[in-house]
């Protein structure tokens, strides 16, 4: 069982940046490809960002390509989200989410999800 605990969110105005975190516990961390999803009132849960099992490959909404950046680091069992050029369409709860299998876009396809982190961005 993989528990995921996100931090690093809050307020921030458009065109700031802002870091959230994903800390892993309870499993191999380098056994899971992780992704970033959001979600705002109204709307289904959408992919941001994802990271295979070694970082060597990433995939990206195009809403946030060339503004986000996903990494991880197996030794620290966490994995990141730089968002820079921040917008108000921006603001979201951000969840991570784990993927015994491969990165994928589906939500569906995601074994475990942290509680999520609120980003709000405010002109």
């Amino acid at each position: 069982q993989v528990q995921l605990v996100e931090s690093g969110g809050g307020p921030v105005q458009a065109g700031g940046s802002l870091r959230v975190s994903c800390l892993a516990s309870g499993g191999t961390f380098s056994r899971y490809a992780m992704a970033w999803f959001r979600r705002t009132p109204g709307k289904e849960r959408e992919f941001v960002a994802g990271v295979t099992t070694t970082g060597g490959s990433t995939n990206y909404a195009d809403s946030v390509k060339r503004r986000f950046t996903i990494t991880r680091e197996n030794d620290k069992n966490t994995v990141y989200l730089q968002m820079s050029s921040l917008k108000p369409e921006d603001t979201a709860v951000y969840y991570c989410a784990a993927n015994r299998l491969l990165l994928t876009t589906n939500k569906s396809d995601y074994n475990y999800w942290g509680q999520g982190t609120q980003v709000t961005v405010s002109n």
